[in-house]
């Protein structure tokens, strides 16, 4: 089978790195650990750009960042890559009870919930406990409140989180007439938190809007730099108004 015969490929070249290239010698779980993050957030850009061929350059590279931490575990005598693949198999099968049990499940809700129930037994702590200390801020609401959600900690409507979200805004501008700096600080984290939570009413990724409206105020201001240089201009030598003239101009042509 050509799937087996590029797995046994891949773990014999990570065999041979790890015995004979210096710098593959020399790496630890701790010295791939921000490698590993920096590759999960170029499989995030490529997704985000819809961009297959980098989707799957990517993956490549996270698969051997799975087999180099594995190869490690196999030293330590902590776990070996087969272990990997049937600890991750076991998972599957035992928190999807109605493909492999006699649980019955009337949509991807109850398969939700069901998993999160036994997770739950299986860790015995808090159902918050599987969201990462140091994921990204807004990740880490979203996933909060996804979770919160699969145990009926959750508003009815749309309508009631708008109302939140304006609840917080307006506790935001009254600490911000008080001029207290931690008050702001907490009121304005209360606002992000409200607007990720519409988001999820609204079906809107709030990473993902993010980071297109990145990629547009960059290809946008990118683009007004270039148009004052064909001026013989830099931003540096032009008013806001004039920055702003052109910025308007870019968005009519995008539209157009």
């Amino acid at each position: 089978m050509l799937y087996s015969k590029s797995i046994e490929r891949l773990r014999k070249i990570m065999d041979e790195l790890r015995e004979q290239c210096p710098w593959d010698k020399k790496q630890t779980i701790l010295s791939l650990r921000q490698q590993t993050i920096e590759e999960v957030y170029e499989l995030a850009d490529a997704v985000s750009d819809h961009n297959w061929q980098g989707i799957k350059e990517e993956l490549g590279d996270l698969l051997l960042h799975i087999l180099f931490y594995s190869k490690i575990g196999s030293e330590q005598q902590q776990f070996t890559f087969d272990d990997v693949i049937e600890g991750v198999c076991n998972k599957l099968v035992k928190r999807h009870p109605h493909i492999y049990g006699t649980v019955t499940v009337q949509n991807d809700t109850d398969v939700s919930v069901n998993w999160e129930k036994i997770k739950q037994q299986d860790n015995k702590k808090s159902i918050l406990s599987g969201v990462p200390p140091s994921m990204p801020a807004l990740m880490k609401a979203l996933r909060l409140q996804e979770k919160t959600k699969k145990v009926g900690f959750e508003w009815e409507n749309t309508e009631q989180v708008l109302a939140k979200v304006n609840e917080e805004l307006q506790e935001l501008q009254e600490a911000i007439a008080l001029d207290d700096k931690n008050e702001i600080e907490e009121e304005f984290g209360d606002v992000l938190f409200a607007l990720i939570n519409y988001a999820r009413f609204i079906k809107v990724d709030p990473e993902h809007a993010l980071e297109l409206t990145n990629k547009k105020f960059i290809r946008r201001f990118q683009k007004i730099e270039e148009m004052a240089a064909g001026l013989g201009k830099t931003l540096h030598d032009m008013t806001l108004n004039e920055m702003d003239a052109l910025w308007n101009e870019v968005k009519a042509m995008e539209k157009a």
